[in-house]
């Protein structure tokens, strides 16, 4: 007896890994929990969009602790996304996913009681690192579990998901901030009890073989990496507000950052199990779809961030309308991830879609470059489906053509990285383009004022915050409305090159036949699965 349940757990595993499919109905009840948990990661980072004025100002907060509020988790999930797609090449993927989930409870319970703004930035750090584990890992496991051919179409449903909590997220904070029995502490406090039932669900459904492996975690190259890249976007972040971008801080942090990086990159090429290991960049497939990923990133999150402030800012829609105006986007994004994974699936062949998603992408961002905020809204709806349309295409095929090119050994790390680029790009294309839509917002303030006359200008009063359109007056109301349907216009036409140059990186890709089989060794895998 004391044999057998380990001989049937080696029967088994092997099973799984020599390319036996799970049936539609094991991988749905698996993936059940993974998604939940991939939403209410995705959800933590987008809730707050429409709630932060009302949060800043409940906690005595100021322009830079809203920055904050926002850099704060992405940039810690920035940071240990590639440490995540590591610890998954070494440890067992559902305990870590389990712990992911964990992090993110106790982040956003702390959160939700927070007194004070430097809490609530300490918390959304912890958040981050949640969600960097669960966007890193969902990828990870969705690709121990189902070969590449069949990837595609559980993917697609994978991206949907995605494309719901990023554009729902703001509908949802904004009727929680609006809903009087509720309040702004609710937009922590509303993924807890889904991130439980995901931690059971997998605790039930989830079983993946466990890698045999000797355990050695490059904490000195996490670290090096983190630095750099929390340098690199603290300085995106404030440079323009507290400094010139051409000052002596920008050269001294950006010099850092670059100087961390070398580092970065000597421990790596001499570490025994690397974070993000240097020969996964000698396969041109990786390389491409990490640079492709890069522009994504900008381009995902400026569709994503600056759609609540022109809603409300440039329209005067509250913070559950400006959600309900998105919903043009989410469509977009939910059907096309949809469809185009379940068509790969089938067909065997993704190039086509990344070349046609990169191209949808750039032509969105530069048809809403154009808006201003008089634009009818039904032109402003059609070019958020275009955006959503090629946002779609693009998101999960560029890991699941990263995926596709890879040993078993180096599925987390390589998915990771891409995952890491994305979210690399978003963090700075956010703070970059922030900052330059407050300059242009100003200047066009400006503009608007001096034609107006000098009354004008003495009716704005002092301060430089967020207006409340209200208590203006007509005449300054409408200045203060073009500036931000401009400023917000602007933004999306600076952020359409970057989508441009990731529809030319897709062109140089190669496409390679999927997979029909995990390609995971028999001799890789344990003799008990992870119960």
């Amino acid at each position: 007896m004391a044999t057998t349940a380990p001989a049937t757990g080696a029967r088994e595993a092997r099973a799984d890994s020599s390319g036996a499919p799970m049936t539609h109905r094991q991988i749905m009840e698996a993936l059940s929990g993974l998604l939940l948990g991939m939403f209410v990661a995705i959800l933590s980072s987008t809730i707050v969009s429409n709630a932060l004025p009302q949060i800043i100002t409940d906690l005595g907060g100021g322009q830079s602790a809203y920055t904050w509020v926002v850099t704060a988790a992405l940039l810690s999930m920035t940071a240990t996304t590639p440490l995540w797609g590591k610890l998954a090449d070494l440890f067992s993927k559902k305990l870590l996913v389990q712990i992911a989930l964990i992090i993110y409870v106790a982040g956003s319970v702390v959160a939700g009681l927070s007194q004070n703004t430097g809490m609530l930035i300490a918390c959304r750090v912890v958040q981050g690192i949640g969600v960097g584990g669960l966007t890193a890992l969902s990828q990870i496991i969705l690709a121990a579990m189902i070969a590449p051919r069949e990837r595609g179409r559980y993917s697609g449903y994978l991206g949907a998901v995605f494309a719901v909590a990023t554009v729902g997220g703001p509908l949802l904070g904004g009727v929680i901030t609006d809903t009087e029995w509720l309040g702004w502490r609710w937009c922590f406090y509303v993924g807890v009890p889904f991130a439980l039932i995901a931690l059971f669900v997998l605790q039930k459904t989830l079983k993946l073989p466990v890698v045999k492996r000797q355990v050695k975690v490059d904490w000195a190259g996490a670290f090096f990496i983190s630095a750099a890249v929390s340098l690199l976007l603290i300085w995106v972040t404030f440079a323009g507000d507290k400094y010139d971008w051409m000052s002596w801080q920008t050269v001294a942090m950006v010099g850092g950052s670059v100087l961390l990086g070398a580092l970065f990159l000597l421990i790596e090429s001499r570490a025994a199990e690397p974070i993000i290991p240097l020969r996964l960049f000698r396969n041109r497939t990786i390389t491409l779809a990490s640079t492709a990923s890069l522009f994504v990133g900008v381009a995902m999150f400026a569709g994503t961030v600056f759609f609540s402030q022109y809603f409300q800012l440039a329209r005067n829609e509250s913070p559950t309308m400006s959600g309900v105006l998105t919903i043009p986007m989410i469509g977009g994004l939910f059907v096309s991830s949809t469809v185009s994974g379940m068509i790969i699936t089938k067909t065997g062949r993704w190039k086509a879609w990344l070349v046609s998603g990169g191209a949808l992408a750039a032509g969105g961002l530069g048809l809403l470059g154009t808006i201003r905020y008089d634009t009818e809204y039904w032109h402003i709806a059609i070019f958020m489906a275009v955006l959503g349309l090629g946002l779609g295409m693009m998101m999960q095929n560029l890991v699941l053509c990263t995926q596709n090119q890879v040993a078993p050994s180096d599925l987390g790390a390589a998915s990771s990285t891409v995952t890491f680029f994305r979210s690399l790009g978003g963090a700075i294309g956010v703070s970059a383009l922030g900052a330059i839509m407050a300059h242009r917002v100003t200047d066009y303030v400006k503009d608007g004022l001096t034609e107006l006359g000098p009354k004008a200008a003495a009716a704005m009063g002092q301060g430089g915050g967020i207006p409340d359109m209200d208590k203006l007056p007509a005449p300054i109301r409408t200045v203060m409305e073009s500036a931000y349907g401009h400023g917000v216009g602007d933004v999306f036409l600076y952020s359409a090159p970057f989508a441009l140059l990731a529809f030319l990186v897709t062109l140089f890709i190669k496409e390679v036949a999927l997979k029909s089989n995990t390609t995971v060794k028999a001799d890789e895998v344990t003799d008990k699965v992870a119960k």
